[in-house]
């Protein structure tokens, strides 16, 4: 049996559509959730801090809070070939929190690229079987997506 888990974490991040059809291609932002789903063995170590869980709650929040939200909290998401959008924010000064990746910012793209970022350091310390299983980005209240390996 398989145990799972999930903790997220919320983000205020610009980004845009380049060649979408509608009005995501207009730079605007969300409030995004992101949310990792961990599976794996309950601690069964007696006398240990996570005697009983799969993780400590808190030490996937410093995860997600490191990889995740110190990144792009009151950041810009941008395609790096999106040359209007970064010419558009080049004028914001050095100051601005411009973050460039190598693919159109989807909520589909952000959730495999978060769980890239993410997935190296879900970790057991008392050697229990721990997985990143899928990673959730929810874009508006309506709007999610997942990736999964």
């Amino acid at each position: 049996m398989t145990t799972s888990i999930r903790r997220w974490v919320e983000t205020d991040t610009g980004h845009r559509v380049p060649n979408h059809k509608s009005k995501c291609r207009n730079m605007h932002g969300h409030r995004y959730r992101w949310e990792v789903e961990i599976e794996g063995d309950i601690v069964e170590k007696p006398n240990v801090s996570d005697e009983g869980m799969l993780i400590d709650f808190s030490d996937v929040s410093e995860i997600l809070t490191k990889h995740i939200h110190d990144v792009v909290d009151h950041a810009f998401i941008v395609y790096e070939n999106d040359a209007l959008a970064i010419e558009a924010l080049s004028h914001l000064g050095n100051n601005h929190r411009t973050v460039l990746v190598p693919f159109i910012p989807t909520a589909e793209n952000l959730a495999k690229w978060a769980f890239e970022r993410v997935s190296p350091h879900i970790k057991s310390a008392y050697g229990n079987s721990l997985r990143l299983s899928a990673f959730h980005v929810r874009e508006t209240p309506k709007s999610w997506a997942t990736w999964k390996p």
